[in-house]
């Protein structure tokens, strides 16, 4: 499909059109994809950008020379009895479950998997509508749980190395950053395996249900946001508190504004535009900047 709109493929419903979308759908397609995305791409001349669930994405609206490569697919995680080299999984003391998870599959989806089967771990995720995949490529975390504390190994895909599947204690993690050691633009995550535990269905469903009320009173979880906008510059210093002590809890331009739950949440109240999210962006920096002598990092990706 040529021309998609950045608009529909991310939560922040921001974003012009994208060159061209390249979708894959099925694992197979990936030999036929690796023959042709370089000439591909240079014939539809654009960037190639992986684009997950959209979930920490400012992008501008204005047309913009990405070809996007989004992976597609409705498999279920899969329990793993034997770990990669053939083992029996098993923690002394620990009823540790290691599950095989498809990196189109959306967070909620897994959770609710979880929660069906008595599994858990991974409850601090509940209310992150992102893609696996893209968790790991971004180390997500949410209330002290990152990826990279329970990501047993990963599976990747790059058009020069095909699929290989990745220890975890062989890649590189940072604060929502990750690193596979690959030097290739195109870096699909096929599935990932993860550590969790044990218990029972009724209890995992009441802690999901705790978090959610806690995000709920606490963060905009249910409007239109890319989650939160800058990095924490020094962790006695979050950004959101920052964000409040210059004034700007609920300060808005045009249909952009700053959440009144959580200052570092940038949301989109209806009709907002990209120029006035990059407004806000600078106005924020400045601010924190004067009064603090910090800067601001974004933490979400902005593609101006």
């Amino acid at each position: 499909m040529r021309g998609p709109l950045l608009a529909d493929r991310t939560t922040l419903r921001l974003g012009g059109k994208a060159v061209a979308e390249i979708v894959v759908r099925e694992t197979p397609d990936l030999d036929d994809l690796a023959g042709v995305l370089a000439e591909q791409i240079a014939k539809l001349g654009g960037r190639p950008m992986v684009l997950g669930e959209g979930s920490n994405i400012l992008a501008a609206d204005r047309d913009l020379d990405l070809v996007l490569v989004r992976l597609e697919g409705d498999g279920d995680p899969e329990i793993m009895e034997r770990g990669g080299d053939g083992s029996r999984i098993s923690e002394r003391g620990r009823d540790v479950v290691r599950i095989r998870v498809p990196g189109a599959l959306r967070l909620p989806r897994l959770l609710g998997w979880c929660a069906a089967r008595g599994l858990r771990g991974l409850e601090p995720w509940t209310g992150i509508p992102g893609s696996l995949g893209g968790a790991v490529a971004m180390n997500a975390g949410s209330y002290g749980l990152e990826v990279a504390q329970v990501l047993e190994r990963v599976l990747i895909w790059t058009p020069g190395r095909g699929s290989r599947w990745l220890d975890a204690a062989a890649l590189q993690f940072g604060y929502r950053r990750f690193d596979a050691g690959l030097d290739d633009a195109v870096q699909l995550v096929l599935a990932a395996e993860l550590r969790v535990e044990r218990d029972e269905p009724t209890e995992v469903r009441t802690r999901m249900r705790k978090w959610f009320d806690r995000k709920k009173q606490t963060q905009p979880i249910t409007m239109a946001s890319a989650g939160c906008v800058f990095k924490n510059p020094e962790a006695e210093n979050p950004a959101g508190r920052l964000l409040d002590q210059v004034g700007l809890r609920g300060f808005q331009r045009g249909d952009m504004a700053f959440s009144e739950l959580h200052a570092n949440f940038l949301i989109n109240l209806g009709g907002g535009l990209a120029e006035d999210a990059f407004a806000l962006l600078d106005l924020a920096r400045e601010r924190v900047a004067s009064r603090f002598g910090l800067e601001l990092e974004t933490e979400v990706k902005v593609l101006a």
